[in-house]
This record gives C-alpha cells, structure tokens and sequence, in this order.
C-alpha cells in the first residue's frame, strides 16, 4: 500500500448556531487513514481553544499530530458561513491564520523521505508567503507523487501558484469553474473539457485530470483515454465535502493502477455517501467498510 501525506489547511466551519471541522486537506487525509489504516497531516493550529479541541479530535481518532504545529501568535483557521435567502453558505474565510504560518521543520524532510509516497496539496494554504513556501519547497521531489486538488476560493490564488501547483501535479482535479480559470489564466482556448484538459495535460505533463460537475457528474482524462460517470443520487443532505471524498478515493485509485472508468465510478459512489450525510466527515466507520482497499 502507497504511503499519503496531505499538507494544508484545518479549520472550522462555522455557520449560524454551529462548527463542523473542516478543510479539504484534512477530510481527504481523514478519509484516507479511515480508509487504508495510515496516513500523514501536516498543518499548524493555534494554542487556542479551537486548536486543542482540533488536536482532541484528531488524537480520539487515532490520527499522528506529529506533524501539526502549534502557534502562539496566530489564531486556528475559520471559515465564516453567510447564509442567502437559499441557505447556501457564502464563506469568508479568515487571514493571518495559524495554517497560513506552516514551518519547513526537520521533521517534515524525514516524513516525506520515509513515510511518503504521495503528497496531497492544493491552493489556499499557498496564499501566505510562509506556508507557500514550505508547501513548494516540497513539491520537488522527483521521487515522490503529487496530488493537487486545486480548490481555489475567494481570491486566495495567484497565475504563479497555479502554475506552480499544475507543474508539479501528477494528478490534478478541479471542477468546471475551475477549469474556466486555468483556461483563462494559462492556456486560453474555446471552452471544451476534454480538449482544454489533454491540453493542461500535455503542457503540464500530468497523468490524471479529473473535471468535477457536480450533479452532471465527472470527467476522468488520462492520456487518450476519456471516461465520463454520472451517479445519481436521490437524498442529499449536505454537499460539504464530498469533493474531498471523491479526492480520496481517486488518489488511491491511480496509486492502484486502476483504469479510470473504475476510480471515476468508485470516486463518485464514495462521495455520494458523503451527501447523504450533514458534514463532510462521517459520525462513525461504517461507511467506509465498502470501500476500503
């Protein structure tokens, strides 16, 4: 079994009333440990009341917080729901945040050298200059995979840390908009998912793109070979996290060697039983009988 370390952010969401823990590093490598019994997060939290309850959860859970970092000087990371008139959540997500101040430490070198066979990344931890730092200072190694779940929110990106993420990428998912940025920012031509995805591939040297769309499903592009599923789903309770999810189990899946049209169908049933439940992380293991490797 390949060895997957995830680096980025943790935080909580907060909406009216409530917390969930969240942030999409730390779902997937929480899905990844509950999935394959192993798995590495390397974050920062602050000494506050939100940081130890963080490390609470993830010590009750059995998940090493070796690699977390504790901030005197910065606050643990939120993300702030507003809701519209539709009850979807508008995020405002807090800056000067304790994962923003990630340290290249000794042990971080050690971890990826042993313990790693694939890193998990992506672009909102990369907006301040340290974490940035710390996270591209990685993304050198010829030895190792990359996974970049671009993930791009608010304004929290830069032409530089896109091109940056996708250079190192070996896989690369994204969703439509997401896509339409890229294309914009870097290749600049007619909208087509397919043709714009073997062209970033191509460019980039990528091996796998996948193009999320939600309910119209997803795209799995890899060299010539295009497999497009859709699942349907009759009962959702809760998007959050269900990327994340999908993440999860495509990572494992060309760590595998599997043909895409498995990972995408896998990928997919697995983050529909993300939706089907209030959280991107689920109350107990259950879930993930059926999909374990």
């Amino acid at each position: 079994m390949k060895k997957i370390s995830a680096i980025g952010e943790i935080l909580f969401d907060i909406y009216p009333g409530r917390k969930t823990l969240g942030g999409a590093p730390f779902n997937f490598i929480y899905h990844i440990i509950k999935l394959t019994g192993s798995g590495n997060f390397i974050s920062a939290v602050g000494n506050d009341a939100a940081g130890n309850e963080i490390i609470q959860f993830i010590r009750k859970n059995e998940i090493n917080h070796g690699y977390i970092q504790i901030k005197e000087e910065y606050p643990t990371g939120a993300a702030v729901a507003n809701l519209d008139e539709n009850k979807i959540p508008h995020w405002e997500i807090k800056t000067g945040t304790a994962y923003d101040h990630i340290l290249r430490e000794p042990s971080l070198q050690k971890l990826l050298d042993e313990q790693t066979d694939c890193l998990y990344f992506g672009t909102l931890a990369q907006r301040a200059a340290t974490s940035r730092d710390t996270i591209q200072s990685l993304l050198d190694s010829k030895r190792l995979k990359f996974f970049c779940d671009l993930n791009i929110r608010q304004n929290y990106y830069s032409k530089g840390i896109i091109e940056k993420s996708l250079s190192a990428a070996n896989v690369l998912k994204l969703n439509t908009d997401e896509l339409k940025l890229v294309n914009d920012l870097l290749i600049n031509k007619p909208f087509d998912i397919v043709d714009l995805s073997k062209a970033i591939a191509g460019n980039y040297k990528i091996d796998l793109i996948c193009v999320t769309m939600g309910e119209d499903g997803s795209y799995l592009i890899s060299g010539d070979d295009v497999n497009l599923y859709k699942q349907s789903i009759s009962n959702v309770v809760d998007t959050v996290g269900a990327g994340d999810a999908f993440a999860a189990i495509l990572c494992l899946g060309y760590l595998s060697g599997w043909d895409i049209a498995k990972i995408n169908k896998l990928s997919s049933e697995f983050a529909s039983e993300i939706v089907m439940i209030e959280g991107a992380l689920p109350k107990d293991d259950l879930i993930y009988e059926k999909f374990k490797i």
